[in-house]
């Protein structure tokens, strides 16, 4: 399932009434639910499992887990690199491998800033601006909702 099909199924689940769909492709899975009520928090309205492909066993304590609160943060001066998909933040290729980018190195367009991990794959997030890594706005190993600022390029 890739994360096109998962957009429209999160398009479809807002315009219904629904409150939890589940689909099943062979053994994969996928279960979106609203949490709480939208119009207080429409940041939080949709919850994807961590474990999208593991056994629904392993699934359930995800999905009964509360969301992590939304920290708010002074927006940062410069461009901001937003996540084209949820997934799992990584800053190295392997876990003893360096950072792709460090906090005041300099890139290019093209430059390799981190990897995220979605649905088994590993996806290179490049820069789309050149300059300098101003900040780095998470911590590695976190999860990443899609459109979410994840470097500032001053």
């Amino acid at each position: 399932m890739d994360i096109r099909k998962i957009k429209k199924l999160i398009e479809m689940l807002e315009e219904s009434q629904l409150t939890e769909i589940e689909i099943r492709e062979g053994e994969e899975t996928i279960r979106l639910s609203r949490l709480g009520n939208m119009a207080q928090n429409p940041a939080q309205m949709f919850h994807l499992p961590a474990q999208m492909y593991a056994p629904a066993q392993a699934i359930a304590p995800a999905l009964n887990a509360a969301p992590a609160a939304v920290e708010s943060k002074p927006e940062a001066k410069g461009h901001q690199v937003r996540s084209p998909m949820v997934g799992t933040y990584y800053s190295s290729a392997a876990p003893t491998a360096p950072a792709f980018v460090k906090k005041g190195q300099q890139v290019k367009v093209g430059d390799v800033l981190c990897v995220i991990e979605a649905m088994k794959m590993f996806n290179q997030i490049e820069a789309d601006a050149a300059g300098v890594v101003s900040e780095i706005l998470v911590e590695n190993g976190s999860p990443v909702e899609f459109d979410q600022p994840l470097f500032v390029i001053s």
